[in-house]
């Protein structure tokens, strides 16, 4: 069943913005999931898709990956997230919040203080301070915590809104439409609006405040409309991929890509953007979407 909220369409920069701003980034790690490599690095070889389906179902193939999120502060905007972390009700179950079978196979797990709300607070931000949250796609490892941020605006791909919201099969495709079925302030980005531009080696870009701090790139492949978000620093870009490669060595090309992405041709043309721009710019800090050694040295904070 398709959702009942309806999104409007963000046709212009939302307010806010600030000639010449750069921001701050902070990555968190708001909880793990269980993951099989196989399913995050294609292996070769033939019956893929039955050894995927092996790996996925057996807890010995299983992998703790972290479930990132990102907290930006923008001079005159104010902080601003992307992505949400696990919801905070996973730190004593998962059921509910995940579901029964993604719950079961995927075993998402919390630390105590370890969801989002809970480090913005220990951080002097309260949630309903975050005007705005950007998803870089709807998959409910993403969205589980999107219910504690009642207050703010959502922007999302009008691509990946569709496809979460309307298409067949969610479950099977990664969405928990309960996640995102609120009665939020939901605005969608059409990646072939008049509002969209180039910048650097993407394509397609959304100057999100207008200013040209944030701007969210649509990296299509992982999932129907996925997008990373390119965050101007005082220094070198930061850049959140997202999930257009869940490994640090999938740019560099030293390992193979997911062996079952949503659309495979898409996400070979997302991935070559994000490594153009890696070439060019060999200073910024382009994130993996699950990568757990990258997780664990990345820095606090960049600016």
């Amino acid at each position: 069943m398709a959702v009942h909220v309806e999104p409007q369409p963000l046709n212009g920069p939302l307010p806010g913005g600030q000639a010449g701003a750069t921001v701050a980034v902070e990555p968190l790690v708001a909880g793990h999931v269980d993951f099989p490599r196989a399913a995050m690095v294609d292996q070769g070889g033939s019956f893929k898709t039955l050894r995927l389906a092996r790996a996925i179902t057996s807890a010995k193939a299983a992998e703790s990956v972290p479930v990132p999120a990102f907290l930006i502060h923008h001079p005159s905007v104010g902080p601003i997230l992307v992505d949400t972390g696990l919801h905070p009700s996973i730190a004593s179950g998962g059921s509910e919040n995940f579901g029964g079978l993604a719950n079961r196979f995927g075993r998402p797990s919390l630390e105590p203080g370890e969801d989002v709300p809970s480090q913005l607070r220990a951080k002097g931000i309260e949630p309903r301070q975050v005007p705005v949250v950007v998803m870089t796609h709807l998959h409910l490892d993403h969205s589980s915590a999107i219910s504690e941020f009642r207050d703010s605006t959502f922007v999302v791909s009008a691509a990946e809104w569709q496809d979460a919201a309307h298409g067949s099969k969610p479950a099977l495709n990664g969405y928990r439409r309960a996640h995102f079925d609120l009665a939020f302030d939901y605005r969608t980005v059409d990646f072939d609006g008049e509002a969209v531009g180039s910048y650097a080696t993407f394509g397609r870009t959304f100057d999100l405040f207008g200013d040209g701090s944030v701007r969210l790139a649509f990296t299509p492949g992982h999932s129907a409309g996925h997008c990373s978000v390119i965050c101007r620093l005082a220094g070198e870009d930061f850049v959140v991929g997202g999930d257009a490669m869940y490994m640090a060595g999938q740019l560099d090309g030293t390992e193979p890509l997911p062996p079952r992405p949503f659309d495979a041709h898409m996400l070979r043309r997302s991935l070559q953007e994000l490594r153009l721009f890696h070439a060019q710019f060999p200073g910024a800090t382009i994130t993996p979407g699950h990568d757990p050694d990258f997780y664990a040295r990345v820095a606090p904070r960049f600016e």
